[in-house]
């Protein structure tokens, strides 16, 4: 994925994950972190772009792919195109976005960066690394959001060390492979941004221009991020690429139960408890979202400031992710509140939509501190269930023109039991807590309570880099892609210590 990558993290960002998702979708998806970065061994030297092929067919040995298409964003481009240019036989096809064949300006190559650049970078990254280096270049878009700030400086992180981003930032500045474009002889795609920061436009049409037969897409937008900004303006072209057929419109219609939580009074309490505390309430209240979220089963659609969205695909399991959830933002010092409504549901490129959203919000909006509200077509769904509910009579809703009888569900309750497991899943979770080691479980029960890699680090005494290949030892092992999994399953079954109490 460019520059510095950690495949752990990359599911953390949720539109991050939606393009991974999508490429997936209609391709087999292999991901790697180049040799230094991220979860792949730390090095003396940084590889060169000759080594970093080696890697790519080691790669590709392993997994069993003959033939694969090259994607390249960024300066992930110059491997591909040399690879490509190597090894025809193994390369079916290249997809080039935001890439360049050369780093470094020069008098017939303007558009690549000048010394005095690529010197602010450099100091950039000496004096500011662990911060959100680069992001005003690579991700306009979403400069400002908090969130996403806070995950590109993890990200960052946990991708490289200052020294190996300083190294590579370095090598890249010295790649050159303009001699090798005349030498492709395979199917190849060049997408580009018009206003990209970070990448000038003239570096893509470049090599749209110079590799024989390439088709060059360029397409509006500032953000030189392949996954920020419109992601499907690139995908599309990618699918047709590969596939040669478009993408039917995908707009699913479903019946779900939509869930909405927000921290009440969050303005208020944010200026009356100051920066740093809120902060802290606001990252502990997205970690204990997710999973929460992800224990009941069901889906994150969005994360606020102290506000999350989701859907299940039962409303007991949503009722009780609420009451699960409200218990776990009281630990934090703060009240809550959540409206439930069940209804049919807009699916479309991740997103969730449709009046079943439209009302759940305007349930919650009823809500008191503490309260879980619900439409009364969720007490007809769960009849039988056994959860209690304190019946508040009708409402007018906004923006709609009938009323809806809302009810409460008291709290605390039995419904904030987990969810039932019956002998035989009870048996697999032994036998995968048992796949972990002593040490793992303690790093899975300090995930559950939301600590960061260097968090855990400074708990255990360890390295930083040993409590990163823990956490990537625990996902393999069990199966799973983010650190919420890992927070859900330590919760669920069980590991002492895994709740705050």
């Amino acid at each position: 994925m460019g520059w510095v990558s950690n495949l752990d993290h990359f599911w953390e960002e949720p539109s991050f994950a939606r393009f991974l998702r999508r490429l997936a979708s209609f391709s087999r998806l292999i991901l790697f972190d180049k040799r230094g970065t991220g979860l792949s061994d730390r090095v003396v030297e940084h590889p060169t772009i000759e080594e970093r092929m080696d890697d790519v067919r080691a790669v590709m040995d392993a997994v069993g792919s003959s033939r694969a298409a090259l994607l390249g964003i960024s300066e992930g481009a110059a491997m591909c195109i040399l690879f490509a240019a190597t090894y025809p036989e193994r390369t079916s096809a290249v997809v080039i976005v935001e890439g360049y064949a050369r780093r470094a300006w020069a008098p017939d190559y303007p558009w690549g960066v000048t010394a005095d650049e690529q010197r602010r970078l450099l100091e950039e990254i000496e004096h500011g690394w662990g911060g959100v280096v680069g992001l005003e270049a690579r991700a306009p878009a979403l400069s400002a959001d908090a969130e996403f700030r806070r995950w590109w400086a993890a990200y960052l992180r946990a991708a490289a060390s200052p020294s190996a981003a300083l190294a590579i930032t370095r090598m890249n500045y010295e790649i050159d492979v303009r001699s090798a474009l005349s030498s492709i002889r395979v199917p190849t795609i060049v997408l580009h941004r018009t206003e990209d920061r970070a990448i000038r436009v003239g570096c893509g049409r470049h090599l749209g221009e110079t590799i024989l037969g390439a088709r060059y897409v360029e397409l509006p937008g500032a953000d030189h991020l392949p996954f920020v900004g419109d992601q499907n303006q690139i995908l599309d072209e990618v699918e047709l690429f590969l596939t040669g057929a478009r993408p039917a419109p995908a707009h699913d219609r479903v019946l779900a139960t939509v869930l909405n939580v927000e921290i009440v009074n969050a303005a208020e309490s944010a200026a009356r408890l100051g920066d740093q505390r809120w902060r802290e309430i606001v990252d502990g209240f997205a970690a204990a979202a997710r999973a929460e979220v992800a224990r009941f089963r069901g889906r994150v659609a969005s994360l606020g400031e102290g506000s999350c969205l989701a859907t299940f695909d039962g409303p007991a399991r949503g009722i009780r992710c609420a009451s699960a959830l409200l218990a776990s933002v009281e630990r934090l010092g703060v009240a809550a509140r959540a409206g439930l409504h069940s209804g049919e549901c807009e699916i479309a490129g991740g997103n969730v939509g449709g009046i079943a959203v439209h009302i759940a919000s305007r349930v919650m909006d009823e809500a008191d501190a503490n309260d879980i509200l619900v439409s009364s077509t969720v007490r007809d769904l769960v009849a039988g269930s056994g959860i209690a509910f304190e019946d508040r009579g009708p409402h007018p809703v906004r923006g709609i023109a009938r009323e809806w009888r809302l009810l409460a569900v008291p709290h605390p309750a039995h419904h904030l039991a987990a969810p039932a497991r019956d002998t035989a899943s009870t048996a697999a979770t032994d036998s995968e807590s048992a796949r972990l080691t002593r040490r793992e479980r303690e790093v899975a029960v300090l995930v559950a309570l939301g600590l960061t890699n260097r968090q855990i680090a400074e708990r255990l005494v360890l390295s930083g880099g040993t409590a990163e290949r823990h956490v990537a030892n625990i996902l393999s092992k069990l199966g799973y892609h983010s650190r919420a999994q890992i927070a859900a399953w330590a919760v669920e079954h069980g590991l002492p210590g895994a709740r705050a109490d």
